[in-house]
């Protein structure tokens, strides 16, 4: 009986011992932005990003690779640093977030960041004005999904005016002027919001004529939009 008791309390014994030093030694969970490795650069230089990455690491909000690369886990661990540090949470880093991290960003940050936002707002409007709101992230998300994607423009430029992209460039109302839902739906999607689950095509199944693109996987339909991989 002294044999199993002993057994017994050596047994809890050392599970206490494993839980307690699980706990000490948990980090911070990141979130990822997109449960797809999403997300456009914040407009900052690749120094600059690694001295985020750096920072947000050494304070246990990033567990990536310090690359300068803007990817979603950089901008998940920002946000998640924005969450706790009482700013605005939209995963760019602009001045008061610069000024948290403790350093100062190149000059043409602020306005390059806008300039993503206006450009991302003005193809929404031009390719999906009229479509339900979601259906509006969706199209800046595929957006910010080929950035992410080895097979396109790293850039929400080089995305948006790649040759043959966008309709809407090729007749001309990507120079159109967006509207207040446009930018938010823009905005919806910088700060990580996918409704397409990471698609990077869509098209219009009532006048889509690429016999191509009707053998691609359908992932999610949204107003007049089919969305897929």
């Amino acid at each position: 009986m002294r044999k199993t008791l002993f057994a017994i309390f050596s047994l809890v014994f050392v599970l206490a011992i494993a839980l307690t030093g699980f706990g000490l030694n948990m980090k911070p969970k990141v979130i990822d932005a997109r449960d797809r490795d999403i997300v456009t650069d914040a407009a900052t230089t690749t120094a600059e990003n690694r001295t985020i990455q750096t920072k947000l690491k050494r304070w246990g909000y990033y567990n990536g690779a310090i690359d300068g690369i803007y990817g979603s886990q950089t901008r998940a661990a920002v946000r998640y640093f924005q969450q706790k540090n009482g700013l605005a949470v939209d995963g760019i880093v602009g001045p008061n977030t610069a000024a948290a991290l403790g350093m100062t960003l190149s000059s043409s940050t602020s306005s390059q960041s806008s300039s993503d936002l206006y450009l991302l707002a003005k193809c929404v409007y031009a390719e999906a004005r009229g479509e339900p709101y979601t259906g509006q992230v969706a199209v800046a998300a595929v957006i910010l999904n080929r950035v992410e994607n080895a097979s396109f423009p790293n850039t929400i430029s080089g995305v948006i005016y790649q040759k043959g992209a966008f309709t809407a460039v090729t007749d001309g109302q990507i120079n159109l002027t967006p509207d207040s839902t446009a930018y938010k739906a823009a905005q919806d999607a910088l700060n990580g919001w996918d409704p397409t689950y990471g698609c990077i095509y869509y098209y219009n199944p009532a006048t889509a004529t690429s016999s191509w693109i009707w053998s691609r996987q359908v992932v999610v339909t949204i107003g007049n939009h089919v969305f897929c991989l």
